[in-house]
């Protein structure tokens, strides 16, 4: 969990979130605090990586914690950190262009409730989502609350809330990635459709769903199949399914891909001696399967 302190500093506390600066970015870590007497396995394990990073450790009374934290549930632990920079608009093509397989983003337009922002980070970096976007209005940001629900996503994942999300959807159009939509009025359901290029899962409000340009400007519409009495989901328990159909195909096209690739080696190389056969087909099986398989362009 983070709290701003000062204009350079900021205080984050709990396990998870503290523990997650702790291993990415220690340097970041000004001074640890921890409650006086507590003992347990997880709380040792930091002081034992902040011991080994030279960082100041001080006990406090839990009044004291408290007070640092105006009262809210830090787990025995706060740290004081150098403030973090946050990701802006002028990332997102920087971000993607550094990539070496498809790009695969989350698009939440419209979350507001920081326990599923929260939940939605954690499940993103979970399934290898490389960026969340938002609208900067009408939707929760990086709070505490959602720091502490992510346990430590929200220091991996790009989140990044832009001003005009239609301006920024219609920008990564032309950079080459479909983006998929969930509405319950759609007509093709999320497992019928091929979820493998470079793509945007689009995910609405509670509640509300998708806004209306939103919508629009997605490729395609999909549903989640509901076969019980409920007519939908949580917005972070919807995210999750989305995200892991997307995993689920990847991983499937890629050992098809190779498969693929040397069954047309090998139709090629039918009339040819076997010796002139290995050569080729070691140099394909040796390059990059990102390239190879990830490239979906849109037309």
């Amino acid at each position: 969990m983070r709290q701003k302190q000062k204009s350079n500093a900021e205080t984050i506390y709990g396990i998870h979130a503290v523990s997650a600066v702790m291993q990415q970015a220690p340097h970041r870590i000004l001074n640890l605090y921890v409650l006086q007497g507590r003992q347990d396995k997880p709380l040792q394990n930091i002081l034992a990586q902040a011991d080994e990073h030279g960082i100041a450790i001080q006990s406090l009374s839990r009044h004291e914690l408290n007070r640092l934290t105006a009262e809210q549930n830090h787990q025995g632990i706060v740290a004081q950190c150098r403030q973090l920079q946050q990701y802006t608009e002028a990332d997102i093509e920087p971000l993607l262009q550094g990539l070496t397989v498809a790009p695969f983003i989350l698009v939440l337009d419209g979350v507001q409730d920081p326990h599923n922002l929260g939940a939605c980070l954690r499940t993103a970096d979970a399934a290898g989502v490389h960026l969340v976007l938002a609208p900067k209005d009408h939707s929760v940001g990086l709070t505490p609350v959602v720091r502490k629900v992510a346990c430590g996503a929200a220091e991996n994942v790009p989140f990044i809330q832009v001003a005009n999300l239609a301006r920024t959807i219609r920008l990564l159009k032309e950079l080459g990635i479909w983006f998929y939509g969930t509405a319950g009025e759609a007509s093709k359901s999320v497992y019928d459709t091929k979820l493998t290029g470079a793509l945007g899962v689009v995910m609405g409000a509670e509640g509300k769903g998708l806004r209306r340009l939103t919508a629009e400007l997605c490729d395609e519409l999909l549903y989640i199949p509901m076969l019980g009495t409920v007519e939908s989901l949580n917005v972070s328990v919807a995210t999750g399914v989305c995200l892991y159909e997307v995993v689920r195909q990847r991983k499937g096209v890629l050992t098809l891909a190779c498969f693929a690739q040397l069954l047309e080696l090998v139709c090629q190389c039918r009339k040819l001696a076997l010796a002139r056969c290995l050569l080729p087909i070691q140099q394909k099986l040796k390059f990059s399967l990102s390239f190879c398989v990830y490239s979906d362009h849109r037309k």
